[in-house]
């Protein structure tokens, strides 16, 4: 290995995916030069092997599940999927794997890219790997933002390497449909990647360890989204563990706790995401490889000085858009430092302060029925000491529910403060609610008293009535 002298910048991000973007593009907006460092493809797991490739594959899913609920087209959209559109048109959102576009964008932005594998080396000092083994060494004089995302965690089961389970990134760049697919989990992927395939053409069967899907969010989200995807014909088994699981001549044979026998073509293990921590030098800084980091509301690594920690290494928020958030936040957090600002706002919902991490954090899962939350479950509030009130409506009582499908299913929630008369927390599950969410994040983001939303009027006929109907059962009762 050839080693290079230093070269110095203002800042230094380790990872290029769209948190380590963000967190450039505002220290470059600052007048700051940064580097950023990637292994891999610019614009990270996002925009290949995570929310892009995924929704992808399952807008035409929720398409034709919409187009099936209304007259005039339901008889015309009975047919299976055209598989392989929509795998083309995912590999068009991916940009075939390929990472030009991002590239430019970040040299539009004035930032260094580094190709290779970035490890700190002590305070403020990160060296690269590159592809061809030489190595750079960066000084930051200012700031390094650690973005290296996380990656799945797979179950200690003696021989699954030999079995080449699917994760994430299998389940959304796969380019043939498996005829038989387990998927084991009860969380956002292992709901989205079921729905996905099972309209592409395969048989899932969908193992849950838990008694229920989606299990942070309130209870009826997991329920609806159940019973859609078995009348779907997802053969859908909680309270069901995975014992072991080989591949015979081809076959996934996965036996689960219960003693049942399950052959496959494909298993996906969807079982929770951890650190990608545990080669990046942590050690140097007397912190430990492989761990989640702990950071302050300025993204600041707690105890250092110039450690920032953005996204879902600092396991407060694993959603790609909360960490562009947290991007902004310790961008500007790092500006307002370099140029000796003396005090920086971080009381509540100031401005180098993460605090919707905390009590505004919005999710949409895109399964169907769509489910979309925000802020605090019912049970999340009652275990905070909260005294709350939840309210819930059908949404059959919408007449722009009606409207939108035959049969519309689905159910709100607000989570009340009654001491404030505030929302802490707002749950819809139906088809097409994911357009409802910023509303509700608008809400409980802005503390916007009952009082003030009784002002914001509904559009008829839209599903946004619900918000109307919500207030008068809070009223009412």
């Amino acid at each position: 290995m050839t080693e290079t002298e230093d070269i110095a910048y203002d800042v230094v991000v380790l990872g290029a995916g769209p948190v380590g973007e963000n967190v450039a593009d505002r220290t470059r907006a600052a007048g700051l030069s940064t580097a950023i460092v990637e292994s891999e493809l610019v614009g990270g797991e996002c925009s290949y092997w995570a929310c892009m490739p995924s929704k992808a594959l399952l807008r035409p899913v929720i398409a034709q599940a919409d187009a099936r609920r209304l007259p005039g087209l339901s008889q015309d959209v009975q047919g299976p999927l055209d598989a392989a559109a929509v795998l083309a048109r995912r590999d068009y959102f991916t940009s075939h794997w390929k990472d030009d576009g991002q590239v430019g964008w970040l040299d539009g932005i004035g930032a260094d890219l580094y190709r290779g594998h970035g490890r700190l080396a002590g305070p403020r000092t990160v060296t690269v790997t590159g592809p061809d083994g030489t190595v750079k060494t960066l000084t930051a004089r200012h700031a390094v933002a650690v973005a290296t995302g996380t990656g799945a965690a797979l179950p200690d089961l003696p021989g699954l390497a030999e079995v080449r389970p699917w994760t994430s990134r299998e389940a959304t760049s796969a380019q043939e449909v498996p005829g038989r697919l387990v998927v084991v989990g009860g969380g956002v992927v292992a709901t989205e990647m079921a729905t996905a395939w099972q309209a592409l053409g395969s048989r899932v069967t969908l193992l849950v360890r838990g008694k229920g899907l989606l299990n942070r969010m309130e209870p009826f989200a997991g329920e609806l989204i159940a019973e859609a995807l078995t009348a779907a014909g997802v053969d859908v088994r909680t309270g069901a563990s995975v014992e072991s699981v080989t591949r015979e001549n081809g076959t996934v044979v996965v036996v689960t706790g219960q003693g049942d026998r399950i052959e496959a073509d494909e298993i996906l293990f969807a079982t929770g995401r951890v650190p990608r921590t545990e080669d990046i030098g942590l050690d140097t800084v007397g912190l430990t490889p492989g761990s989640w980091l702990a950071v302050d509301d300025s993204l600041r690594v707690t105890g250092s000085q110039w450690l920032y920690a953005v996204g879902d290494v600092n396991h407060r928020a694993l959603l790609t858009h909360q960490g562009k958030y947290q991007a902004r936040i310790a961008g500007a957090a790092i500006a307002a430092r370099a140029s000796g600002v003396p005090l920086l706002e971080t009381d509540p919902w100031g401005a180098h302060a993460a605090t919707a991490d905390h009590s505004a954090v919005p999710q949409v899962v895109f399964t169907d029925p769509e489910a979309a939350s925000v802020g605090l479950s019912l049970a999340e509030a009652e275990q905070a000491g909260r005294r709350v009130r939840a309210v819930d409506v059908e949404f059959a009582s919408v007449a722009g529910a009606g409207l939108y499908a035959d049969g519309y299913r689905g159910k709100a929630r607000l989570v009340v403060d009654l001491e404030r008369e505030i929302l802490l927390g707002v749950t819809f599950v139906g088809p097409g609610v994911g357009e409802l969410i910023h509303s509700a994040t608008v809400a409980v983001a802005g503390e916007v008293p009952i009082s003030r939303l009784w002002h914001a009027v509904p559009s008829y006929p839209t599903l946004s009535e619900v918000w109307l109907r919500l207030l008068e059962a809070y009223r009412d009762n």
